[in-house]
C-alpha cells in the first residue's frame, strides 16, 4: 500500500465563491474590491481566481447576474404580477425597504452602490444600462396604464418613473447610511402621495 499519496482536489464550488465575491462587491463596490480581497473572501489564489472566472471585470459581470436572480428580481415580479403601475410601485418600495435593509446581506442595492466612484466606464455603463431597463420597464407599465384609461391621460410617464427610479435609488443610499426598514417603509408610503 502507497501512503501519502496526493489525493485529487476537491472540486471548486463556483456557487459559493460567487456568493462571497458578491458579498465583497456589494460592501465594498466594484472599484473598492482588489483582488486580493476577492481571494481572501472566496479563499482561493489568485491564479486560482483568474482560471475559475477571466478577470475581476468578468467575475463581477456574473455577480451582477447572480445579484439580479436573487435580490433584484422583485421589481419585475411586481410589475408582471400587480394589476395596475401604482400597486406595482407600492409593492417594489414596500418590498426594497425589506431586501436594503435585511441584516442576512451588505444593505442597500449592489447595481446602485457598485457603480459609485468607479473609474472604470465599462462597468459604470452596464450598472447604467441595467438601472435605465428598469426605468424602460417602470415607465412602459406607466403608459399601459395610461392607455387603458386606469392613469390620466396627461400623466408624464416618463417622469413618473423616473420619480419611482429616485425613490429607489435613493433608499438604497439611506440604508447604506442606517435607515431602518420601517423608515424606508416610510419613505415609500410617502413617495406614494405623489402619484397621479
Amino acid at each position: 500500500m502507497v501512503t501519502g499519496q496526493r489525493g485529487r482536489p476537491r472540486s471548486f464550488d463556483r456557487d459559493a465563491a460567487l456568493d462571497k465575491a458578491m458579498t465583497a462587491f456589494w460592501e465594498r463596490g466594484y472599484e473598492a474590491t482588489s483582488i486580493s480581497d476577492l481571494t481572501a473572501s472566496i479563499g482561493i489564489s489568485a491564479p486560482s481566481l483568474y482560471a475559475a472566472f477571466g478577470d475581476k471585470r468578468k467575475l463581477f459581470d456574473e455577480v451582477v447576474v447572480v445579484y439580479g436572480s436573487r435580490y433584484g428580481d422583485f421589481a419585475g415580479v411586481a410589475l408582471a404580477e400587480e394589476p395596475t403601475a401604482r400597486a406595482a410601485v407600492a409593492r417594489i418600495l414596500r418590498e426594497a425597504a425589506e431586501v436594503y435593509t435585511d441584516p442576512a446581506h451588505p444593505p442597500g442595492c449592489m447595481v446602485i452602490s457598485a457603480a459609485i466612484n468607479t473609474t472604470s466606464e465599462e462597468v459604470a455603463q452596464a450598472l447604467r444600462e441595467r438601472r435605465n431597463t428598469s426605468l424602460e420597464l417602470f415607465e412602459r407599465r406607466i403608459r399601459a396604464d395610461v392607455a387603458t384609461g386606469v392613469l390620466p391621460a396627461d400623466t408624464d410617464a416618463r417622469a413618473l418613473a423616473r420619480y419611482a427610479g429616485a425613490v429607489l435609488q435613493g433608499m438604497s443610499q439611506q440604508s447604506r447610511d442606517g435607515a431602518t426598514r420601517e423608515e424606508l417603509e416610510a419613505v415609500a408610503e410617502r413617495a406614494l402621495l405623489a402619484w397621479p
